[in-house]
């Protein structure tokens, strides 16, 4: 057992609910980094924080490029191998979509031809990375960036290298229900992170990690019911302008980064099993849990043993 103090948060930002349990050492100091990052993140990387870079570059669309710290410029070269990856189904340039939808105050979803004005908006060809200058800017007036498939898995990343700077080497860091955990718990067994089944108030089932980050998305996390009865989710697909209908309504990625689990769970999710399970191989060490519109549960090989679903819920091995 480790012979150290234990800090342990709740708080809120990033528009959601964080938690942190920190063994170790400085674990009170590190903690004490840790929202202090996160704070700093959010103003940094937030759409809706007046002044913030990603508000400039947003601000600045079709007119200039906006010079961008090492962590924003990191954030967006990261989403850009991950839409190349997905072959656009995961972009950031999906703001404009994302305010026409509304999730916050809709109730029906918005017109056909809306939807049709908005979508030549959404293309993450058009972000423009200037390495030289450490710059980055959007081609058309309109555009906008918005990192909420991508932002609080690069937060979970820093979290884990600051920890790791006070000599931590037992966390588990929650922004969200995205989940980054730091080493094994204190006792030496793997950490326990449990999946949420997407249709009823209970878990599903559980993944063993270390030092690994696992991300869900699914439709049941921010939807509205139209007034036809639909069930109207919040992951667009870039290429429809409308919820994802891809035949999942559930994703869980277990890697080694949260950025690469937060972006690949939201391709993954557009995508559909067949297709999203071609990205999965394009990432060394990524694995998967998904769960069909049918709500049969299938895992990727790499997760056997390490998975355990709840009583009566059967995993198909994949």
């Amino acid at each position: 057992m480790l012979q150290a103090q234990v800090a342990q948060s709740a708080d809120f930002g990033m528009n959601t609910e964080i938690l942190h349990r920190v063994f170790g050492e400085h674990a009170e100091e590190a903690v004490i980094s840790v929202k202090a990052e996160l704070k700093r993140l959010e103003h940094q990387l937030s759409r809706f924080v007046p002044g913030s870079e990603i508000s400039r570059i947003n601000q600045a669309a079709g007119k200039e490029t906006v010079t961008i710290s090492p962590e924003t410029y990191e954030v967006l070269s990261g989403a850009i191998r991950f839409s190349q990856i997905s072959q656009g189904l995961f972009d950031i340039s999906i703001g404009p979509l994302v305010d026409l939808w509304d999730y916050k105050h809709a109730i029906r979803a918005p017109e056909e031809t809306r939807i049709q004005q908005v979508l030549p908006l959404v293309n993450f060809h058009d972000l423009i990375m200037d390495t030289k200058r450490q710059a980055a800017g959007l081609r058309t007036r309109g555009q906008s960036i918005d990192l909420g498939g991508i932002g609080k898995g690069y937060a979970g990343d820093c979290c884990i290298r600051i920890l790791q700077q006070y000599g931590i080497v037992s966390a588990f860091v929650s922004i969200g229900g995205n989940v980054s955990v730091l080493g094994n718990k204190p006792d030496h067994s793997p950490w326990r992170v449990g999946i949420r089944h997407p249709r009823r108030d209970c878990l599903m089932g559980m993944v063993e990690a270390t030092h690994q980050a696992v991300v869900t998305s699914g439709d049941y996390e921010r939807y509205f019911v139209d007034q036809t009865g639909k069930r109207q989710h919040h992951i667009l697909n870039p290429t429809t302008g409308r919820p994802a209908e891809s035949g999942l309504i559930s994703v869980t990625v277990v890697a080694d980064s949260a950025l690469t689990a937060d972006a690949l769970s939201t391709a993954i999710f557009v995508a559909g099993m067949e297709r999203g399970l071609g990205f999965l191989a394009q990432v060394p060490g990524a694995e998967a849990v998904l769960v069909d519109k049918d709500q049969r549960v299938f895992i990727t090989r790499g997760l056997k043993g390490c998975c355990q679903t709840a009583q009566g819920i059967r995993a198909n091995l994949i």
